[in-house]
């Protein structure tokens, strides 16, 4: 009798999707979730910044103190961990995500920002890794303001960061342009049936 197969560590699929704010991250994730050729298990980041309105814990991020995200960070729990917008909030990606979407036989889906996508890719050097842009940077901006929740100083700082992480969309294996959503999530469903075959 010989022991069932066991899926190593390094064997973990991993999806990363990166872009900068406003080319429509969130909309892609829940349709992919949907209709992706593969099986997907979003990846739930921690956070040391207290939940928005409608969020839930375990869903949306894990909510931890800083103490808890510390000790956490100590204890090499992350695969990548920042202080993101310069504002004392951190966020990281626990490496007992990764395990748990390897459990369920499926695809780790991370939705993550440029910095943390380039450790991941670089630990997960396999991983599909998709940067999401809009057709030009005109398009990000009115997103931004469409959305009407942030201040002209928030949009501004959101900006720059955009320009920042297209310098860095080179480092991706693929980049879409969610001109249509449609063609994009077709565009991300075909890569990762060339991947899985």
């Amino acid at each position: 009798m010989t022991a069932p197969e066991t899926r190593s560590f390094v064997d973990i699929r991993v999806l990363v999707l990166s872009g900068p704010s406003g080319s429509g991250k969130s909309t892609i994730v829940d349709r992919l979730v949907n209709v992706a050729p593969v099986q997907l298990v979003k990846v739930v980041s921690a956070t040391t910044r207290p939940p928005r309105a409608g969020e839930v814990n375990g869903r949306d991020y894990y909510f931890l103190s800083p103490e808890e995200f510390e000790q956490k960070r100590q204890a090499g729990e992350f695969i990548e961990c920042e202080e993101v917008h310069g504002n004392g909030n951190w966020y990281g990606t626990l490496r007992s995500e990764l395990t748990r979407a390897q459990q369920a036989g499926a695809w780790a889906f991370l939705e993550i920002d440029v910095q943390g996508a380039l450790s991941i890719i670089k630990e997960y050097p396999d991983a599909v890794s998709v940067f999401l842009t809009t057709a030009s940077e005109g398009d990000y901006e009115q997103r931004l303001r469409n959305r009407g929740t942030e201040s002209e100083d928030a949009i501004q700082q959101r900006l720059e960061t955009a320009r920042r992480e297209l310098k860095l969309s080179k480092e991706y294996k693929h980049i879409v342009v969610n001109d249509d959503l449609d063609r994009a999530v077709s565009e991300i469903c075909h890569i990762l049936a060339s991947a899985e075959g």
